[in-house]
């Protein structure tokens, strides 16, 4: 990422509120989840195939094969916000890039070959419209000043931990017309797929970073799903050169060959994975299913895509880049917040629903894990001291 040009952008600190809020169950869904969970606060931090209802009814969501899978639209019940899923089918795909790319940085190999499960991806990023809803508590807010009666979903999904809201505008100014969501960390963004599994009964979670790759490439071996030449990138996505110093709204751009928009830039994606800046070191030689970085520290964790904010060969397909502190060079928190990332105004992601729902443990390897347990609850401990 061009960190030079992004501490020049903006100079001006975000002050946020820190902690977040846990929310405890009620009526017959507490009893569901607590047997599930023991206590019914740990939803926050347990998988949620251990907790979910059944699914609120959707159209064409259901498949029990990859030949059944469909396109489908998610709606987010009691809410006019809904988001369209596009069917991955399962396959394999040769991560990283050769020797020979053009603008190929090192993380980007050894190459390995992976092979992923069926999934559904996003068609595109996820927007202000959907994120608040968990993000700022307008979900709830708005059963509140309606007087609307909360349904099972709604109160299983008012258990999840939410962060608490910001002083400031997290747009920075770019608006949040069907916009993405931005600024969050990867924290945040798994929270809010635990959020969003609550309220639709289906498990949502980020990508790992062969599935995020596999389905950029959607079956292309160039250097961008359209081609090798980055001049063809404008047609494709927004990058530093067409973005108008701004992310833009989403799906404007052609797809990928998979039906995918904005894959290449407007916003960088958050993945599941560690970030190594050995690349794919630990999978050398290997030929791996589902593989996985699982990360043993809060950073670096990967981010893919490229965004609005970089130059043209930051979008291409095996471009990786990892988090750092510096991305909350301007939190003057002490301790600096667990949900926010105040210098990462190109950073967001997308969701996936796996085929497969895994079992309970196997899950755990998708899910918050140790480093941002610790974290989390540390962070609010202090916070509750220094308060």
């Amino acid at each position: 990422m061009l960190c030079s040009r992004f501490a020049l952008h903006r100079l001006f600190a975000v002050i946020l509120l820190a902690g977040g809020a846990t929310f405890c169950l009620a009526g017959n869904t507490q009893a569901l989840a607590a047997e599930a969970t023991k206590p019914a606060a740990n939803l926050s931090v347990t998988p949620p195939v251990s907790w979910l209802l059944k699914p609120v009814e959707t159209p064409d969501a259901d498949a029990a094969t990859e030949a059944e899978m469909k396109p489908y639209t998610q709606k987010i019940i009691g809410t006019d916000a809904k988001f369209d899923m596009v069917p991955i089918r399962g396959g394999k795909v040769l991560m990283g890039s050769p020797a020979d790319e053009a603008d190929r940085k090192e993380d980007e190999g050894p190459q390995f070959e992976a092979e992923v499960e069926p999934f559904w991806m996003g068609k595109c990023e996820v927007t202000w419209d959907q994120y608040e809803l968990w993000g700022m508590g307008l979900d709830k807010q708005f059963r509140k000043v309606t007087g609307a009666k909360s349904t099972e979903w709604d109160t299983l999904a008012d258990a999840i931990t939410m962060p608490t809201k910001p002083y400031a505008d997290m747009s920075f100014g770019m608006g949040k017309d069907n916009t993405p969501a931005i600024c969050m960390t990867q924290l945040a963004a798994k929270m809010y797929c635990k959020w969003l599994s609550a309220k639709t009964g289906y498990y949502y979670r980020l990508p790992t970073e062969a599935e995020w790759e596999y389905a950029c490439r959607a079956g292309t071996k160039t250097a961008f799903s359209f081609g090798d030449d980055p001049a063809d990138l404008d047609d494709y996505g927004w990058h530093y050169g067409n973005s108008d110093d701004k992310y833009q709204k989403v799906g404007q751009k052609k797809p990928n060959p998979w039906g995918l928009h904005d894959m290449h830039g407007n916003v960088a994606e958050w993945v599941l994975d560690q970030y190594t800046p050995d690349g794919y070191a630990p999978f050398a030689g290997k030929s791996v299913k589902n593989p996985i970085l699982t990360p043993k520290k809060i950073d670096p964790r990967t981010v893919r895509g490229g965004s609005w904010f970089d130059d043209a060969d930051r979008a291409r397909s095996a471009a990786r880049t990892g988090s750092s502190l510096d991305w909350k060079a301007q939190d003057p928190q002490i301790p600096q917040s667990v949900w926010y990332l105040t210098d990462a105004e190109w950073v967001g992601f997308r969701v996936v629903r796996p085929l497969r729902k895994p079992s309970a443990e196997e899950a755990l390897k998708y899910d918050i894990d140790e480093e941002q347990k610790t974290d989390m609850l540390d962070y609010q401990e202090m916070r509750g001291a220094v308060e």
